[in-house]
């Protein structure tokens, strides 16, 4: 899909303030450069064959009966309803940080959206859960289309505060959607590690699949600084005044230990875990959502 990334870059969404009109122009441009994608059409499943009448499209054709065969029979489907989505959405201070169009609340918001308004568009069922040091809105599993600005309005009115309780947030969730699904996380993560770990092994415990969405912005990862500079903490009073190209090389290290004990704790405990840049196009987080989907049939 070259054609639609550019329209899909945080650039361009940026200019849509309306987040319920952001989500619906990135996933209807995403599904119109997506046509001939294996993705397309994953909500449902197949039922049957019947016979090929004049009309019917070629592409329910199933080609491998009609090599066998010579004769042209059409896959028949129907619709599967029983995924049950759960978006939750970090809305701490430190979600607020951001050097290009969108900061990592505002891009993670945009991109859960999107991700609701997909599902709802399969016939799936979604849900929404923004939190901080608590749970700041909770919007229960539904399937109606109309159930999209039930999760715009929740996102939209959780402003960021205080800090991130990953445990105890986690554990509330496991408890307010105690039926079976898909958990989707979306945070900047930075929170003490073994309450992020033990959160996440408590979801797979209790049979849900997890996916987490790493959301971090450039400046984070590149660190790009120069000159005599002043960093704040947004959850905390800290500062430090310092020359950040001497902070520079030990930075990464840092970090990079970071997102390698990360990723390697999620995939201990079953989690699937992608690292976003607040630069990337919001394809990106909707193909690998629509990938984990379709692993997910695969294993049942």
């Amino acid at each position: 899909m070259p054609d639609s990334k550019r329209f899909l870059h945080p650039d361009a969404i940026a200019r849509i303030s309306r987040l319920e009109l952001r989500a619906r122009y990135i996933v209807e441009g995403f599904l119109s450069g997506m046509h001939r994608s294996p993705y397309f059409g994953q909500s449902i499943e197949f039922r049957q064959h019947r016979e090929y009448v004049a009309g019917d499209e070629l592409r329910h054709v199933d080609w491998k009966v009609w090599a066998r065969q010579d004769r042209l029979y059409i896959k028949q489907f129907e619709e599967d309803t029983n995924m049950r989505c759960s978006l939750l959405v970090d809305v701490s201070n430190s979600m607020t940080y951001g050097n290009g169009p969108l900061n990592k609340y505002e891009y993670a918001c945009t991109a859960a959206a999107s991700l609701a308004y997909l599902i709802l568009r399969q016939n799936d069922a979604v849900g929404c859960l923004a939190f901080d040091d608590r749970v700041r809105q909770v919007v229960p599993v539904r399937s109606k289309r109309t159930h999209l600005q039930s999760i715009v309005d929740s996102l939209s009115v959780a402003t960021p505060a205080d800090k991130t309780n990953m445990k105890g947030i986690l554990r509330n969730t496991a408890e307010k959607f105690p039926q079976r699904g898909l958990m989707v996380l979306f945070s900047d993560l930075l929170c003490e590690r073994e309450d992020l770990i033990k959160g996440l092994r408590l979801l797979r415990q209790r049979g849900h699949d997890v996916l987490v969405f790493h959301v971090m912005d450039d400046d984070e990862i590149d660190f790009p600084f120069s000159g005599s500079m002043r960093f704040e903490g947004l959850e905390t009073d800290a500062f430090v005044n310092c020359n950040p190209r001497s902070l520079r090389e030990g930075y990464l290290e840092a970090l990079q230990e970071f997102l390698d004990d990360t990723r390697h704790g999620c995939a201990k405990n079953g989690v699937d875990y992608a690292l976003v840049r607040t630069s990337d196009p919001l394809d990106a987080v909707l193909a690998q959502f629509l990938s984990r989907r379709m692993g997910i049939q695969r294993k049942h």
